[in-house]
């Protein structure tokens, strides 16, 4: 069954939810409860593979353990090798899954959810290494964060403590109704933006095109619809799925963070990656781009500082294009937002001498229309039309 792919698993959601918000209504815990639900709701997910139940089984398993253990290794010593080990051990996976397609060879892990499941194993051993996490980890409840079945599959990424701290927290009755509601409401705008916007967007115009025009549009402007509407369908759905995420978590008493912030009203492309597929971007924005930065900068190897970021920029984004694959596309579009963030922080540099764009209602909506056109552009690329 795929998540929130259709209205039956609304229904069971429903049903198996309907424990949780009463134990909510009258300030009861129901983290027992809705571990078990997780637990069903996997089943149904990954229960018609056996392949897929096996590879998260062990998968899981295997972060566990390897989270578990370093965790120890931390209270007693800190090797950065030991370190750097741990996360090559648990981003390996991943890599796998992404490379060995290419070659031509099959892979265990290639279920499902592989690569946030990832993401939250690897932030766990980042964050001990910092000493962030330092209190002895429940294996239930590790468990039940990287396995939190409405993020599961594609996000919102959550952080550890985050999610730690709302699920030993039991709200009152009206901070519960606040949540409830909160969830109803980002559910609705799920189906409103997936199964209304996204669904017509894709059968009523992008099946169409870029070359299935009738005569209507020449070559070129099919290419140009195409960008647009491409852009459109691939805001709604993914942000339809990640409301229907945040709309579930609510109902079960986890704030899972939004994933997306009106991004096509960004008025700069930095400030687009501040509201587009947020937790991702906030997430490689901190454990690759500010790690990146902070090693150079202590290594003296690279005195400009300005150099640093913008190797840390093409770093980031050129990781960011090849989790999405290894086709071009992809290496593409990471490099081409890379170009576009170090080409905007050295106009904004360079505006601060000179002020030559000042800050009004005029330049803002400038910015917001370049913005918005260089982000649909990216966004072709993505498609991989462009090649």
């Amino acid at each position: 069954m795929t998540p929130y792919g259709n209205i039956v698993f609304f229904i069971i959601i429903g049903i198996l939810l309907l424990p949780t918000i009463i134990l909510g209504l009258r300030e009861k815990s129901a983290k027992g409860y809705n571990i078990f639900v997780s637990i069903i709701v996997l089943a149904l997910i990954f229960g018609n593979s056996l392949n897929g139940t096996i590879s998260l089984i062990l998968f899981t398993v295997f972060q566990l353990l390897l989270i578990i253990a370093y965790q120890k290794y931390r209270l007693q010593k800190n090797s950065g090798t030991v370190f750097i080990v741990a996360v090559l051990m648990s981003i390996l996976p991943l890599v796998l899954v992404k490379v060995l397609p290419i070659l031509g060879l099959h892979h265990l892990f290639g279920f499902l959810g592989v690569s946030y499941i990832t993401f939250k194993s690897v932030q766990m051993i980042l964050e001990t290494r910092d000493g962030l996490i330092k209190d002895k980890i429940s294996v239930v409840e590790l468990a039940y964060f990287l396995l939190f079945f409405p993020t599961v599959s594609s996000g919102p990424i959550d952080r550890w403590r985050r999610f730690y701290k709302d699920m030993h927290t039991v709200p009152s009755n009206q901070d519960y109704q606040k949540l409830l509601l909160s969830g109803i409401n980002y559910i609705f705008v799920g189906f409103l933006y997936k199964f209304i916007l996204a669904y017509l967007i894709y059968n009523y115009t992008l099946i169409y095109l870029p070359n299935h025009t009738y005569n209507y549009l020449t070559p070129f402007q099919g290419q140009i619809a195409y960008m647009y509407m491409y852009s459109f369908y691939l805001f709604f759905d993914f942000a339809g799925y990640s409301a229907f995420a945040v709309g579930v978590s609510r109902i079960m008493g986890i704030q899972t963070p939004i994933n997306f912030n009106r991004p096509f009203s960004s008025r700069n492309i930095k400030d687009f990656w501040n509201r587009w597929h947020m937790s991702l971007s906030f997430w490689f924005r901190d454990y690759v781009y500010m790690r990146f930065v902070l090693w150079m900068t202590k290594k003296k190897w690279i005195k400009n500082k300005f150099i640093i970021s913008y190797i840390g920029f093409f770093l980031l984004f050129f990781l960011m294009g090849i989790w999405h694959g290894l086709e071009w596309h992809f290496v593409v579009y990471g490099l081409y937002h890379a170009l576009l963030i170090i080409s905007f922080d050295k106009f904004e540099r360079w505006n601060k001498k000179r002020k030559l764009w000042p800050k009004n209602k005029w330049t803002h909506a400038i910015g917001v229309f370049i913005t918005f056109n260089a982000v649909c552009f990216g966004f072709y690329i993505f498609s991989g039309k462009l090649f």
